[in-house]
């Protein structure tokens, strides 16, 4: 272990602190501009799923329109807005109280992702890399899926802040030292249309039905 890491403290002190980041700003293009966090499986939102999936995070940013929540959380937006998922989650790392040492991202239209993955995640960030990126059944990286070093947010942003509206994903995160967590069974599907929308919530009535 090295002990210079921030990220990983030396025998007998605190483990790394978790925030997280979600990503509910999206324009649901492929579903009528839909607000992608309202909507409802087995009578919860697609937010409090991904609430419920990050809940070991001691601070949570969500990026969109504000709305209830079962738990505490921090409102921002990119500026201006529309800027894109990357410049989303730059916005949400500025708006952190306390700066976390680890930051979990999640994007709300993951619904299968739990508490289990973000474990996951969070357990692959050893020493020497970046952090730890969730693979989907075809091996591509879900960059919203993932949980870095905050450090390495921070350097890997653009100099000028303007630059971050607009900026890929994949500009962001890809020159980062990456471990790479392969996704169990559908953990990584996203519900991109109403197609998805409507297996998942199938998924769930098969699922609910099949238990005891």
């Amino acid at each position: 272990m090295d002990v210079s890491d921030p990220a990983y403290p030396a025998r007998g002190e605190e483990p790394p602190r978790l925030g997280a980041v979600v990503l509910t700003g999206g324009t649901a293009a492929r579903m009528d501009g839909v607000d992608k966090a309202s909507i409802e499986v087995d009578g919860v939102t697609l937010l409090e799923r991904a609430l419920a999936a990050t809940m070991t995070a001691v601070e949570v940013v969500v990026v969109g329109d504000q709305v209830p929540t079962s738990r505490p959380v921090t409102w921002t937006f990119e500026d201006p807005r529309g800027g894109g998922p990357a410049a989303g989650v730059l916005a949400g790392l500025d708006r952190f109280l306390r700066p976390p040492d680890l930051v979990a991202v999640l994007a709300v239209d993951m619904p299968r992702v739990s508490a289990g993955t973000v474990a996951r995640l969070a357990a692959a960030v050893l020493p020497g890399v970046d952090g730890a990126v969730l693979l989907d059944r075809a091996g591509r990286r879900q960059w919203l899926c993932a949980v870095y070093r905050r450090t390495s947010l921070e350097a890997a942003r653009p100099t000028d802040q303007e630059d971050e509206h607009g900026l890929p994903a994949r500009r962001l995160f890809e020159a980062m030292t990456l471990a790479e967590v392969e996704a169990v069974d559908q953990e990584a599907d996203d519900v991109d249309t109403w197609v998805d929308l409507r297996e998942l919530r199938q998924d769930r009535e098969e699922r609910d039905r099949r238990t005891p």
